[in-house]
């Protein structure tokens, strides 16, 4: 990011300078780059195959959604602290859970905990309609103004507790849970379509497994585990 100044002041014929600074938000060729070669790295050494998750990492500038103080390091497989105590996930974590959602263009994902906003970014870049809580005020606020910023434009964004879900808009394609909850959140079940998927961490503070549940029927849910994660805790009924 950086900031110009603009002339804004006149008196009589005469402009004068004026010092407000308005920040520009700076995509490099030399950052393009660096995130050209965490995408490869993501297909060559994670793993990931999915074409469409690929793609929208190599859009997303991940350096915008975080300090600048870490910017150099941005397109490195690393976790960094952003507001609220919080931290945004790992690229190749980002990328793991994204394709076990298997996106499909137009469908409807409920995200539960948008943090930064970059996880949603991704998920709007795949022609997703995304509707994304957070309970954490600053990481909302900072979110929202990234969004404008960038024209990222999930279809719903909500400040409040993301074990209610969102049931006004249900049901909903697939739910990604991006914080570990010790128990399974079983609203968020409910408001799944009958086929959809809920990818979620779940187990104690200090480490989580990571799950993808299928909803075969009303009542019935196919459940898939893909080891041992760690992410910040979910909590329940609990806003700042």
């Amino acid at each position: 990011m950086i900031l110009i100044w603009i002339l804004n002041l006149s008196f009589g014929n005469c402009t004068f300078f004026t010092k407000e600074p308005i920040a520009i938000m700076r995509d490099t060729y030399v950052h393009k780059g660096k995130r050209k070669q965490l995408v490869d790295y993501l297909h060559q050494k994670i793993g990931i195959a999915d074409s469409l998750v690929l793609a929208a990492m190599n859009e997303v500038p991940r350096h915008l959604f975080i300090e600048s103080v870490f910017e150099d390091y941005a397109y490195e497989d690393r976790a960094f602290p952003i507001a609220a105590k919080q931290t945004i996930s790992h690229p190749s974590t980002v990328a793991e859970q994204t394709e076990l959602l298997a996106v499909k263009e137009g469908e409807k994902i409920l995200e539960i905990g948008t943090g930064c906003g970059y996880q949603t970014a991704v998920l709007v870049k795949m022609k997703a309609l995304v509707y994304t809580i957070e309970r954490q005020k600053d990481l909302f606020d900072f979110s929202h103004k990234i969004f404008k910023e960038l024209d990222i434009r999930p279809k719903f964004q909500s400040f409040g507790d993301g074990f209610a879900g969102l049931p006004t808009f249900a049901p909903f394609d697939k739910v990604l849970v991006t914080c570990g909850a010790e128990m399974l959140p079983t609203e968020l079940l409910k408001q799944l379509k009958v086929g959809g998927k809920m990818v979620i961490p779940l187990g104690k503070t200090d480490e989580q497994i990571l799950y993808r549940f299928t909803k075969i029927s009303d009542t019935q849910f196919e459940k898939e585990e893909f080891g041992v994660y760690k992410f910040v805790p979910m909590l329940q009924n609990k806003s700042h």
